[in-house]
């Protein structure tokens, strides 16, 4: 009976791509949210998302990790590295090792740390070639929750979001959907009852011819990748100037998602 929860991470646990009805995201970590406060009294749940896109890891590590110790919650979910493991040169050996130091730090106050893999790329055009990378610091991330006894959100095994459906438009962020299933698979993850399968199929899409799927990536190449390079060349995050969500009320995010379903 999980009592309070802090969501601990970058723009995937912020919800980018999942957008309530004001514009603002909610995301898998407002969603599982959710699901476990069903579990508890009305008005006997805490919830607090300290996400912001855009962070990499010592960040994460200095401006949202003190405020998670101090909330010392039930369960906190740690989300932490990739945006630092798509960077040119980095060392997913070197990313995992933080990745531990913070781990450790918060095994020492919270009931329950959750943490999370990182995606399998091998559909997404930018992505893809890091795979090798990414499936290596994933195993850091495994082999650091056998030894502190963290439950493990893995992404990589989830293969319901492949489908080109589970992203938002940017390819790098899910979609409400995508988002949804991942909450569902969290829940599944510390063995609660869930109310769908996070794996069920999708429906079928008809075929797709090249001069379509040609059209669309030169139409995502110029929305996103482009500005995507930009900010990377001018030194600038997505999350410069977002505060992130803070305490949020199991209800509000009822109506949030209500709204926009």
């Amino acid at each position: 009976m999980i009592g309070s929860y802090v969501a601990v991470g970058d723009s995937f646990t912020e919800g980018v791509g999942d957008p309530g009805p004001d514009g603002a995201f909610v995301g898998w970590a407002d969603r599982f949210a959710v699901l476990l406060a069903d579990r508890r009294p009305e008005g006997d749940f805490r919830y607090t998302n300290l996400a912001v896109r855009g962070k990499l890891l010592d960040q994460i590590v200095a401006d949202q990790l003190p405020q998670a110790v101090e909330l010392a919650p039930d369960l906190v979910s740690f989300c932490a590295g990739g945006n630092d493991i798509i960077r040119p040169g980095t060392d997913p050996d070197e990313v995992a090792e933080r990745f531990e130091r913070a781990v450790g730090r918060l095994t020492q106050v919270a009931g329950t740390v959750m943490v999370t893999t990182g995606f399998d790329t091998r559909g997404v055009p930018v992505l893809k070639h890091l795979r090798g990378k990414i499936a290596t610091y994933n195993g850091h991330v495994r082999a650091i929750a056998d030894r502190y006894g963290c439950p493990v959100l893995d992404l990589w095994s989830l293969k319901s979001v492949q489908d080109r459906r589970a992203w938002d438009g940017d390819r790098l962020h899910l979609s409400p959907e995508g988002h949804t299933r991942v909450a569902l698979r969290a829940g599944q993850v510390l063995g609660l009852e869930i109310p769908a399968d996070p794996d069920q199929p999708w429906p079928p899409l008809p075929p797709r011819g090249t001069l379509e799927v040609r059209r669309d990536d030169v139409q995502w190449a110029r929305e996103y990748l482009v500005p995507w390079i930009g900010r990377r060349l001018r030194g600038e995050s997505s999350g410069d100037h977002v505060t992130a969500k803070g305490a949020l009320s199991p209800e509000d995010i009822r109506t949030r998602i209500a709204a926009v379903a």
